[in-house]
């Protein structure tokens, strides 16, 4: 019994405090919320880059919540002076728990400043292929080929190697085909040709190529190259092979099957 009242004695002479750092929580992180979309208004006003303004948004965001943090405990009676030595102390361990986020927080900060990828981007990297949803503090966020979300740290983004088709604004569509070894050259290179500049997506500058790239086991290669507008590129990709399938077999040029010889050894 004593306890219990030793406790709520505890409760109601610490219940100021408690309420007054609740309600600066609430309102601070409201404040915060609001801070965060002002910023981001007046940085789209002011002709910001996107990737730009939502991770200074978001580096903002960051630095109010510390500092609000620091409000609140020092609302609740600690001493904000012990509590940066107790911070320094463990300054070491906090630092090699941290060092994976410093890294990314570096490699965002390298991003924002060489701008290698911009939100809207197709980018290769870390063996994923995404456009660029987001570029946050710590994490750049793509959208995938099949609408999957691809979170990658920005430390292994900002020191690895970044592919970036949209940069140019025209992309390559490196294709394949194979025809057999009774087939007439020069007659395949003008049908393959002529499958490409009859497409309306293919560009003609430059001009798209046709070549014999190999002799291969069971067939002729040929190694077909138009060119096209980045975001055309997985329609021309399937559209021409479609095509040439059905100008191959419309002109009687074969496509053949893959041989294969099997031994079998008696005994």
């Amino acid at each position: 019994m004593e306890y219990i009242e030793k406790l709520w004695a505890l409760i109601l002479e610490f219940s100021p405090q408690i309420l007054t750092a609740l309600a600066i929580l609430i309102v601070g992180l409201f404040l915060i919320r609001i801070a965060t979309k002002l910023s981001r208004k007046m940085m789209a006003k002011s002709g910001v880059d996107l990737s730009l303004q939502k991770f200074l948004s978001n580096l903002v965001s960051w630095i109010l919540k510390i500092l609000l943090f620091i409000v609140v405990i020092s609302k609740l009676g600690i001493e904000t002076t012990s509590f940066a030595a107790i911070l320094a102390a463990a300054g070491l361990a906090v630092g090699l728990a941290l060092q994976g986020s410093l890294s990314n927080f570096a490699g965002g900060v390298l991003i924002m400043i060489f701008k290698p990828i911009k939100i809207g981007d197709l980018i290769e990297a870390q063996g994923e292929v995404g456009v660029v949803k987001e570029i946050e503090i710590f994490t750049t966020k793509l959208t995938g080929l099949s609408n999957k979300e691809i979170i990658i740290p920005n430390g292994s983004l900002s020191n690895g190697n970044i592919v970036n088709y949209t940069t140019e604004g025209t992309r390559r569509v490196d294709l394949t085909f194979g025809v057999g070894y009774d087939s007439d050259i020069k007659k395949t290179k003008e049908v393959l040709l002529h499958v490409l500049t009859s497409h309306p997506m293919v560009l003609k500058d430059p001009a798209p190529t046709v070549n014999v790239s190999e002799l291969a086991d069971s067939s002729i290669n040929f190694a077909v190259r138009p060119w096209c507008n980045t975001e055309d590129y997985w329609t021309v990709y399937f559209n021409v092979t479609e095509n040439t399938k059905e100008a191959l077999d419309a002109a009687g040029i074969e496509i053949p099957y893959p041989h294969s010889v099997e031994i079998h050894k008696e005994g």
